[in-house]
């Protein structure tokens, strides 16, 4: 469905009446206008009314239609088409939810479609409204807002996911010494996913800051500045990645410590009951010729030999830490 829909002469929007088609042929009959039409999860029917009119082409309109592409660049004549990975990030799960914006960036047009929550197009174009200079740059000033807003979210995201890796350092090194596995292979494939959206986005703006993709004059330092941000972004990415992987390696050392140290206890206390249980067994075959069956104190004695090796044994394995 579309969301919204204007014309941006000189920076000052003006509100679209009638037919698309109309409004266009308004557009382009002043070389310093352009229209912005925002869509939000369009089906084919509803995109091709826009699609027709703007000649888009077959192959970026089924992306734009059926998303879950990953983020890239490509050019279809005239026409600039580009794929951004979104993110929210959820504070109750911890999860990471990834949306998608394509964009269509023509030469007196813009056509965002929206998938998913994650996708900060209404902030986007406030923003734009109330900076009437940036907005004089047309279609290209568009695009680098959406990826500037798009990366400083990534950097949020970050510094959440950072907070939760300290949280799981703490529980890990705790006393208590929780189960996080879990936790921790949870959050690695937020991370991988995260990865997944911000990775394939640098050679996308390294394109256009190499001049490789043409943008407005004026507007190359701004691309220039979204990349460095999201390249400090990769860095941070990278780093939870191995923090992850070393916090799950301690982890699971300390995990098999445990069991070491438990199977020790284990192996002590079998051995100082192993005890009684033999001389018990020799002492209960009832054989008619054994010493100390018929003296008085062999019963006691017995008894004392088994407390003997016991304590022994007990003081033995506690002074060598096995219990």
């Amino acid at each position: 469905m579309i969301v919204d829909c204007a014309i941006y002469r000189k920076g000052e929007r003006e509100t679209v009446d009638g037919d698309l088609s109309d409004a266009l042929d308004v557009a382009r009959e002043d070389g310093d206008a352009f229209m912005w039409i925002g869509l939000h999860e369009p089906t084919r029917e509803e995109f091709d009314l826009v699609a027709d009119e703007l000649c888009l082409h077959p192959l970026a309109i089924e992306d734009a239609v059926k998303a879950h592409q990953r983020p890239k660049l490509e050019r279809y004549g005239d026409t600039l088409f580009v794929v951004v990975k979104t993110l929210r990030y959820i504070d109750e799960t911890s999860d990471i939810e990834v949306g998608e914006i394509m964009l269509f960036v023509g030469a007196d047009f813009v056509i965002t479609v929206r998938h998913g929550q994650g996708s900060p197009l209404k902030e986007v174009r406030r923003r734009l409204e109330g900076d009437h200079r940036l907005m004089g740059h047309g279609p290209s000033a568009v695009l680098y807002t959406v990826l500037d807003e798009v990366v400083d979210r990534y950097e949020a995201i970050a510094h959440e996911v950072e907070t939760d890796i300290i949280e799981l350092e703490r529980a890990v090194f705790s006393p208590g010494r929780s189960m996080v596995t879990e936790d921790i292979y949870d959050l690695k494939r937020e991370v991988l996913e995260f990865r997944g959206a911000e990775d394939p986005l640098i050679p996308v703006l390294q394109d256009i800051v190499k001049g490789r993709v043409e943008v407005a004059p004026g507007t190359l330092e701004y691309f220039r500045d979204v990349l460095d941000h999201l390249l400090r972004v990769d860095e941070r990415v990278d780093s939870h990645s191995e923090l992850l992987t070393n916090v799950l390696n301690a982890h699971l050392a300390q995990v098999g410590m445990q069991q070491n140290e438990d199977m020790r206890k284990i192996s002590a206390w079998a051995a100082i009951l192993a005890v009684p249980t033999m001389v018990t067994g020799v002492y209960g075959m009832n054989f008619t010729h054994m010493p100390e069956l018929k003296q008085w104190w062999g019963y006691p004695a017995a008894l004392l030999l088994i407390l003997g090796i016991c304590l022994g044994l007990y003081r033995w394995f506690r002074k060598s830490g096995w219990l």
